[in-house]
């Protein structure tokens, strides 16, 4: 059975690792997400900005981002791969300021092989 697997990693310098271990583990293709959650939202509020702010007032603002990137895999030996490469990657999801790594089943896929894509196919 098909699989759709979601990491949301909160260290960007880490995302490009990630997307590299997930292509050595076999993935062909990946969508790469900026998000941002509500915890950083909440820690970015900034109630010490003035009634009108300047430029350079909105421009010191910091927003705190992560990826999400997420794949469908065909089977659940590649699922599992895919989560051991990204931890090893990320660290231990369990662990703060790491992000976040969920599977879902697939009941049907439309164009997940591709004739003449580059890549590993099965």
């Amino acid at each position: 059975m098909a699989h759709l697997l979601v990491a949301i990693i909160n260290d960007l310098a880490k995302c490009h690792e990630v997307l590299q271990a997930w292509e050595e583990a076999g993935v062909s293709g990946a969508t790469i997400l900026e998000s941002t959650g509500l915890a950083r939202i909440k820690a970015a509020a900034r109630d010490d900005l003035p009634l009108i702010p300047s430029l350079r007032d909105l421009l010191t603002a910091h927003e705190f981002h992560h990826r999400t990137i997420f794949t469908v895999v065909e089977d659940e030996e590649t699922m599992e791969r895919l989560a051991e490469v990204t931890q090893r990657v990320v660290g231990d999801f369990s662990k703060p300021d790491t992000g976040l790594m969920f599977a879902v089943p697939v009941g049907r896929v439309w164009g997940l092989r591709k004739i003449g894509r580059a890549g590993p196919q099965k």
